[in-house]
């Protein structure tokens, strides 16, 4: 995670008190596929590479990550990707340009996440701990998003100052990794708009979990693409709006 100190001025009822502070880095990263640039994301910079597969992947660039055929980072922080093929890339950025970007469903209709994975009530609450990060207790100003498997254990998390960059991050590592991602479960910071919870749909993962609300596009979303959706998320209770048959007891 990349920080860096800030002069500040505290201001109180009482006093003013010069100081510094870390605040999260934030910077333009720009992704190339088959030498076109299809997008500049504000994001901390590390995990670029991660970045750049997750992206493809949760916003529908690409079906199959096996159409990645190679990811390389360029100069001023450029991150070049070669596809197979341009033909998804082309119908992608066509429908980009046309205004067609937002979370409409006729757009997303295909989309359906088929898992037999369970969790259990228990390895979810436990998972919760994964939210917590040092950075964002030094700057107060980031999100993480993590993927947690059936029995519980930690795959991958990925902290950054945008909540839909982390789950970029966490996708794209483990999908280099190989994992199976019908089998584990995202818990990620932020409420959940249709956004977010198509990202999860597109990688294929079964269940998302928040601690934040969800909002009416998230449900209706969740619900039509087979995605079991976990809001206000605590040790004493864990509010389901979507497919609890995946969630157990």
């Amino acid at each position: 995670m990349h920080f860096k100190k800030f002069e500040v001025l505290d201001i109180t009822e009482n006093s003013k008190i010069k100081g510094t502070g870390l605040i999260a880095v934030e910077d333009t990263i720009t992704l190339f596929v088959n030498g076109t640039r299809i997008a500049s994301i504000m994001a901390t910079p590390d995990m670029l590479h991660e970045l750049a597969v997750g992206y493809l992947i949760c916003e529908g660039v690409v079906d199959d990550p096996r159409d990645i055929m190679d990811v390389h980072l360029g100069e001023n922080l450029d991150v070049r990707i070669t596809l197979k093929t341009s033909d998804q890339v082309e119908v992608w950025h066509e429908l980009r340009s046309s205004g067609c970007i937002g979370v409409g469903w006729e757009k997303n209709e295909n989309i359906h996440v088929t898992s037999d994975a369970k969790f259990t009530a228990d390895c979810i609450r436990d998972s919760l701990i994964h939210l917590d990060s040092e950075a964002h207790e030094k700057t107060r100003g980031t999100h993480s998003a993590s993927l947690i498997d059936e029995d519980g254990n930690l795959i991958v998390k990925a902290v950054d100052i945008g909540r839909h960059n982390a789950v970029d991050k966490v996708v794209g590592s483990a999908v280099l990794d190989g994992v199976d991602l019908s089998r584990v479960f995202l818990i990620s910071t932020g409420r959940q708009s249709a956004g977010m919870v198509l990202k999860a749909a597109r990688a294929g993962i079964p269940l998302v979990v928040s601690k934040k609300a969800p909002l009416s596009s998230g449900i209706e979303t969740a619900k039509k693409a087979g995605v079991t959706l976990v809001c206000f998320a605590s040790k004493d209770k864990l509010s389901v709006y979507s497919h609890p048959e995946r969630i157990e007891s």
